[in-house]
Order: C-alpha cells, then sequence, then structure tokens
C-alpha cells in the first residue's frame, strides 16, 4: 500500500476508534492483566474481522481517491538547495491561483523547501501523490507587504538562493540580494506601495523562520493549498499538458 494510501486509512481509523484529541497530561498506565488475558500487539497478531469489516468501505474508498490519476509528468519534479521545478511549480500555481480566488494580479510567490514533503516521480501523479507532497491542512492566503518587508524576504531568500515566483535577483559573494526585479521592474524598497504575496499560511505565521511575516495580517481564500495543487494538476491534464517546471535562472549567483 502506497504511503498516503496507508496513512489516509490511519486518520480514517482513528476517528472510527478514538475519542477527542483534546491535549491532556502525559497518560500513565495503572491497569495490569492476568498473564492468561494479556496480548502483545504486533504484524502477527491476527486481524479482528468485525474492525475490519467496519474500516473496509471508508478504506475502499480512500483506495479509490487515492489513486485516482490526476496527470503525468515526463521528467520527475524535485526540490533540492536553491531554485529547484518542484519549488518553482508550486510558487507559480500559487499565485495563479490566489489571483483567480481574490480577482486581483499576485506580485510574488513564496513555496520554501521545508514546506515540502516530497517531489513527483516520473510518469503518472495521483491525488495521493499530491497528499504526500503537501499532507499538512495549510490554507493558500495572501499578505500585503510593503516594502522593507518584501526586502527581508529577499534577504532570507539569498541566504539559501531560493527562488521567489515572480522575481529574479543575484546573490552577491557574501550572500546578499542584488538586482531585485518584480514583474521585470527593479524593486525599490523605498517605494510607498505594498506587494501582493501568495504563501501558504503555514509561511505567512512565521513557519520556516519566515517570522518578518509575522506582522502582517493574512487575507484568506479559502482554499487548502493541497486542493489547489490538486486542481491545477487536473486544468493541466484537462488542457492536454503535462505536468512541468524547470530551473530557469531565477537566482543568479556571482
Amino acid at each position: 500500500m502506497q504511503p498516503a494510501l496507508r496513512r489516509a486509512t490511519t486518520w480514517l481509523a482513528a476517528a472510527l476508534l478514538t475519542t477527542s484529541a483534546c491535549q491532556r497530561a502525559a497518560y500513565a498506565p495503572t491497569a495490569h492483566f492476568a498473564p492468561t488475558t494479556s496480548q502483545v500487539v504486533g504484524k502477527t497478531q491476527a486481524e479482528d474481522p468485525a474492525v475490519a469489516a467496519l474500516i473496509a468501505p471508508y478504506h475502499d474508498k480512500v483506495t479509490a481517491q487515492m489513486t485516482e490519476v490526476l496527470g503525468t509528468a515526463p521528467a520527475p519534479l524535485t526540490k533540492a538547495p536553491g531554485e529547484n521545478p518542484l519549488s518553482n511549480f508550486v510558487a507559480d500555481l500559487q499565485r495563479a491561483r490566489a489571483s483567480a480566488e481574490l480577482k486581483q494580479p499576485m506580485d510574488l510567490g513564496v513555496m520554501t523547501n521545508g514546506g515540502l514533503r516530497a517531489g513527483f516521480a516520473a510518469g503518472p501523479v495521483t491525488l495521493g501523490s499530491v497528499f504526500e507532497l503537501m499532507p499538512f491542512e495549510n490554507e493558500l492566503v495572501v499578505l500585503d507587504a510593503p516594502g522593507p518587508v518584501v526586502q527581508q524576504l529577499f534577504d532570507y531568500a539569498a541566504h539559501i538562493k531560493m527562488a521567489v515566483s515572480g522575481a529574479t535577483y543575484s546573490v552577491t559573494f557574501d550572500g546578499m540580494p542584488k538586482d531585485i526585479r518584480i514583474g521585470g521592474k527593479p524593486f525599490d524598497v523605498n517605494e510607498n506601495r505594498t506587494y501582493t504575496i501568495a504563501i501558504s499560511d503555514y509561511l505567512a505565521t512565521g513557519g520556516d523562520n519566515l517570522s518578518f511575516f509575522k506582522t502582517l495580517t493574512p487575507r484568506h481564500t479559502n482554499v487548502l493549498l493541497r486542493t489547489a495543487i490538486a486542481d491545477h494538476i487536473r486544468a493541466l491534464t484537462k488542457a492536454g499538458q503535462p505536468i512541468t517546471a524547470r530551473v530557469e535562472g531565477r537566482v543568479k549567483a556571482n
């Protein structure tokens, strides 16, 4: 069973068989079972037919959903240090979906390597593949950032040579950004304007050390980032297009 299917089934079983997941003090076991009744739970233990019958319809439904083929990738989309095809792909679709939801252009799209858990292998890409890529319940949100915050974003990006969708820049020998261009136009930190940034709510609230975003109030799209990824791939397939992305030189290192 694929990891995504295994996790989904586990979540389903947990929802059926456990109580509320509210936080509480660590459980301290006190019960003691007689040797004749205690059993070690492991892989060799026989499956309980009643529990298996209870879970089966949900398991089958999840399996059918997770194995749905959304599209095809002619070549792998992977993440790596610096600019990489996978983060370019996701950051670009974030801008497109946020623009469609909020009915305005998005200047920038931000996705870190830490925000993505797996890449796409060459071949069929399933819904399960998308869950592997984005197993979190992260929402796609929009930040309205003034020039100084955008400068902090590029200072952060230059340190790890991270690409930013909608922009290009160069990295100096000492790891600082220069020649920042947004939408092809030179960026001026002192210009009195705001920049729209499509990003996950996790990163928008300071995740992956993006603490400079914490002063901004996110605007909601009410769209899960995972849903946006799956919808984008379906749209590509409907248009007869494959799932592709590449390193484009968004970051130039000296």
